[in-house]
Parts: C-alpha cells; structure tokens; sequence
C-alpha cells in the first residue's frame, strides 16, 4: 500500500511542476498585456520563463528587441 502512495504523490508533483513552468502564478493575464514599447526589464541575460516567473515578472520572448522578462501591470492600471 505505501508504494501505492509513493507513485501517487510522485504523479501529483510531477504534474505540478510541469504546470508552473507555463503559468503565471498570482498574474492575471490583463497584468501582462503590456505594450511592448512600456515594458520595464525584470529579468537579466538568459533568464528562463520558469525564473522569469518565480521572480512575478511576465515573460514574452515573441517580440524582439524589447525586454522578454517584464514587470507586469498593477490590477488597477490594467486596461480590460
């Protein structure tokens, strides 16, 4: 029974850290609707989208030659 168990809790933090990796915890994604041209630089050279995240910054890599790692909006500058 308690191998049962092990493979289980294996299975759940598993499937949770693959999760987080494409997640922005604690963001909405009106928080990250920042304008390329406004973004402030939160990351530093190489920072992945995982440590991107941890740090609360938003990661958008689609746009070049502005900061991928960005601070994201407060709730009440988001523009809906």
């Amino acid at each position: 029974m308690e191998f049962k168990g092990f493979w289980f809790l294996a299975i759940v933090l598993i499937s949770g850290l693959s999760r987080t990796s494409t997640e922005y915890v604690g963001l909405s994604p009106n928080q990250c609707a920042v304008p390329p041209n406004l973004r402030v630089d939160c990351g530093y050279p190489g920072v992945s989208p995982q440590q991107c995240n941890n740090r609360g910054c938003c990661f958008d890599s689609t746009v070049p030659q502005v900061p991928w790692c960005y601070s994201p909006l407060q709730e009440e500058e988001c523009i809906f």
